[in-house]
């Protein structure tokens, strides 16, 4: 049983180095992991460094880059010296990167060589210092000749004797330690602050009902910048001695599945897009390959017993050795979660906010329940605010140590969110089972009223859409009183379909479109058959471009609601 003096980051660090020295922490995958007593002298030298840069207990410093151990030395060595780290997500624009820089007033920077084009745009006047991640070194904010396809050198796990008389500040509990910016699905970013107490009892609540241990082995393919991969993939795993690999490259197939055959990994964390994928192109074409495949399959004992077998080569293919896989960021599809729940594949559905921590929910695999989020974390109060007394789901309210402290210089948003007795609204609907279990049903600022007065939840019908053979995605939404959906078309399994597909594409323009149109309304009535009469569709157009989706693969629905209204 680990015990704190005090719930910081560089307790717990302390703690992780004592129990777990030799232990391997952080590495990519292939190459050999600092131990933790190497890493704890690589952030205490990252702290070093910056306070010789004039940076201060308190002072804000940016970091930008792709995962990679440095990306955690470098979280570490701010947040343990007392100042607040600013992660900012890679996929974000220059424009962004500088409006961040502006109202964090970001005093120093840590950033990689591919991304550092991405201070174009900078004017920011308080940043007086840019570290590259690459290799630790002092460079200009701006203009620098930086070499883009620059590797990575492992710090010096020697203590420098350079920073021997200077005196590192320690962090306090109710201290901030880190200010997220993230775009959300509202197009407005905020800055959300979260303190050492919140990030760290966030963890030890999510401890209690998913343990890990100093043998357990992760593979990190979310961007660390986002705060579910960082407490749940980052800072839980530091604080119990496991080890954490990076890919130096986008985790596509042909790269995520070499790299996992050689960490075989205890654990992952994924959001429902990278799944989901997974089991429509590579899972259900087999299991419905055939005729009688595809028979067998419409029948629910063949179906369960056929997903116990594809779920088995499915863990295989993962390295043999999953016993936790987290899925969390965005609501898993119907389809695919009945696959993993009926092949017993060892998932977990978590749920979450930046502004929590960020768990609110989660269970263990083994005690999973399908179509839930688990439960309330221990150690925090959770609620269902109704609007209606025949109201069977409400506002998801919460409250308890790991709810931010706010958004950085936005009293008025802040006040929206937090009511004066300390509970968030979530503006998630929800519904708390009599057994404890969570079930979301979509968001507040999402959910349609019916002429009639029934509630309509876009989500519900966009993951009925979504099950159709020819559909990747979908967008629900209401135009003058009637349903419509946007969908992007599998093109893929149509061209399987119709053997004619690529000669028509070639040579009659006119008959694609006609095929297209015939499937459009062939998912109206898929999607009509199967939801309740005031949830019908009027209209289902085609989405010809992927939708622009937030950095949890989430689309973001306030774009395209705009072009509409």
């Amino acid at each position: 049983m680990v015990t704190y003096r005090r719930l910081t980051l560089k307790e717990a660090i302390n703690q992780s180095r004592t129990l777990f020295p030799n232990r391997p922490s952080l590495a990519f995958v292939g190459d050999s992991a600092m131990s933790y007593k190497e890493l704890s002298i690589a952030i205490k030298n990252t702290s070093s460094l910056l306070l010789t840069l004039g940076v201060e207990k308190g002072d804000r410093v940016a970091l930008l880059g792709e995962n990679s151990p440095s990306w955690g030395i470098a979280y570490l060595g701010i947040t343990c010296m007392g100042a607040v780290v600013v992660p900012i997500l890679p996929e974000f624009s220059d424009v962004e990167v500088a409006a961040i820089l502006n109202h964090s007033q970001a005093k120093a920077m840590f950033i990689t060589a591919k991304l550092y084009p991405k201070l174009g745009k900078a004017s920011s006047s308080s940043l007086l210092s840019t570290i590259l991640l690459n290799n630790f070194e002092v460079i200009p904010p701006l203009g620098a000749k930086i070499e883009r396809g620059m590797g990575y050198n492992q710090p010096s796990s020697n203590v420098n004797i350079d920073f021997s008389d200077i005196d590192i500040p320690e962090p306090m509990e109710e201290d901030l330690a880190a200010i997220i910016y993230t775009s959300g699905t509202t197009g407005s970013p905020k800055g959300v602050m979260l303190t050492h107490k919140n990030l760290v009892s966030n963890a030890l609540s999510t401890f209690q009902i998913q343990e890990i241990s100093s043998t357990d082995r992760l593979v990190s393919i979310l961007p660390l910048s986002h705060t579910y991969e960082c407490t749940v993939g980052f800072i839980m795993p530091l604080m119990r001695g496991a080890s954490v690999y990076y890919i130096q490259k986008p985790p596509t197939s042909s790269v995520l599945l070499p790299a996992v055959q050689k960490v075989k990994p205890t654990m992952m964390l994924v959001v429902p897009l990278i799944i989901e994928k997974i089991f429509r192109s590579k899972v259900l074409p087999q299991l419905t390959s055939t005729q009688l495949k595809a028979w067998l399959y419409s029948v629910p004992l063949f179906r369960k017993l056929l997903h116990r077998i594809a779920a088995k080569k499915l863990l295989e293919t993962f390295g043999g050795q999953l016993h936790f896989f987290g899925i969390g960021g965005a609501k898993l599809s119907f389809d695919v979660e009945r696959f993993l729940f009926e092949g017993r594949f060892p998932y977990s559905i978590g749920y979450g906010m930046t502004e929590t921590s960020p768990l609110l929910s989660g269970s263990a695999p083994s005690i999973v329940k399908f179509r839930c989020a688990g439960f309330s974390l221990p150690g925090q109060e959770m609620k269902i605010v109704r609007n209606g007394k025949d109201q069977v789901e409400g506002e998801v309210w919460v409250r308890g140590a790991n709810v931010m402290q706010g958004y950085y210089r936005d009293e008025e948003k802040t006040a929206e969110v937090i009511t004066a007795d300390g509970w968030l609204k979530t503006g998630d609907l929800g519904v708390i089972h009599p057994n404890g279990y969570l079930e979301l049903r979509g968001r507040l600022k999402n959910l349609i009223v019916s002429p009639s007065g029934e509630n309509i939840y876009p989500e519900d019908i966009e993951e009925v859409i979504n099950s159709h053979s020819m559909v990747l995605e979908s967008l629900v939404y209401e135009i003058s009183g009637k349903l419509e959906a946007k969908v992007l078309l599998n093109y893929e399994a149509i061209g399987a379909k119709c053997a004619d597909f690529k000669e028509i594409a070639i040579n009659m323009q006119h008959d694609i479109q006609e095929k297209i149109a015939n499937t459009m309304e062939d998912i109206r009535r898929y999607a009509n058959s199967r939801v309740s009469s005031f949830s019908k569709l009027s209209v289902v157009v085609e989405q010809i471009e992927p939708f622009e989706k937030t950095p949890t693969h989430k689309i973001k629905r306030f774009i395209y609601l705009h072009e509409m209204s």
